[in-house]
């Protein structure tokens, strides 16, 4: 792929220890591409200094964007931030904590000639046994109710053409952003591939998606989701 229009944004949540070298490796990477590229910076209300050092990286590189949400709105509301301030052809996403490796992005490129979603799943996954074991319950659970084979649904990283969200209305706020963005895309119809890619050990912050309450509204939230689908897709069909 030539000539690579590609929207880069970061959810961050209190990752001042992480956001700007995760950020000047994706410059290096989309560099290295020769890409027409902007980076977004996502501060979702944090407490910590991650939204001042987010302004800073801005002011320095025009082609840095810094967003910012007053209060914390949760992982989904920054997903959807990301997304509309996204202009390029192509959205990738991935998180501001340094767990994934961005020079693993270029790859996934060539796949956009023929799909329009690459959901990549996390090789040998560096997170606490407790943790991988809600995720392995979660995505099946999630491939159940929406009849799906993702293998990992909430591995962020993930690559999407962007015209796709032109006529998806997502409505998740927390962590049920990734199933309701597979979920949706299925329905739309858009072709989706899988590709694993290196998970790391987080070095500084604190994760918060395995918070009890972040899972049992996560959980209570999928089948309200599952309704609001159906809902959507009868009104679609009664307009069409």
């Amino acid at each position: 792929m030539a000539s690579v229009s590609i929207s880069v944004f970061f959810p961050c949540y209190n990752e001042e220890a992480n956001v700007a070298n995760t950020v000047n490796k994706a410059l290096a990477v989309l560099d290295a591409l020769g890409a027409d590229y902007e980076v977004i910076i996502v501060n979702d209300g944090s407490a910590d200094r991650t939204g001042q050092i987010a302004d800073r990286l801005a002011a320095a590189n025009p082609r840095i964007k810094a967003v910012h949400h007053p209060k914390n709105r949760g992982y989904g509301g920054a997903v959807q931030s990301g997304i509309r301030a996204s202009t390029k052809e192509f959205v990738f996403y991935t998180d501001g904590d340094g767990q994934f490796d961005i020079g693993e992005m270029p790859p996934l490129l060539p796949l956009m000639k023929e799909y329009d979603i690459v959901a990549c799943w996390r090789i040998n996954r560096q997170d606490p046994w407790i943790r991988k074991l809600n995720a392995w319950c979660w995505t099946r659970l999630v491939n159940f109710v929406f009849h799906m084979r993702i293998h990992d649904v909430d591995c962020a990283f993930k690559l999407c053409r962007r015209r796709i969200f032109d006529t998806m209305q997502l409505r998740s706020t927390g962590a049920l952003i990734s199933a309701e963005l597979l979920a949706r895309a299925v329905r739309q119809g858009c072709r989706i591939t899988q590709k694993g890619v290196q998970h790391y050990p987080r070095t500084a912050g604190v994760q918060t998606g395995a918070k009890l309450s972040v899972i049992i509204r996560a959980f209570r939230e999928l089948f309200k989701l599952r309704r609001q689908i159906l809902e959507d897709d009868k009104n679609a069909a009664g307009n069409a």
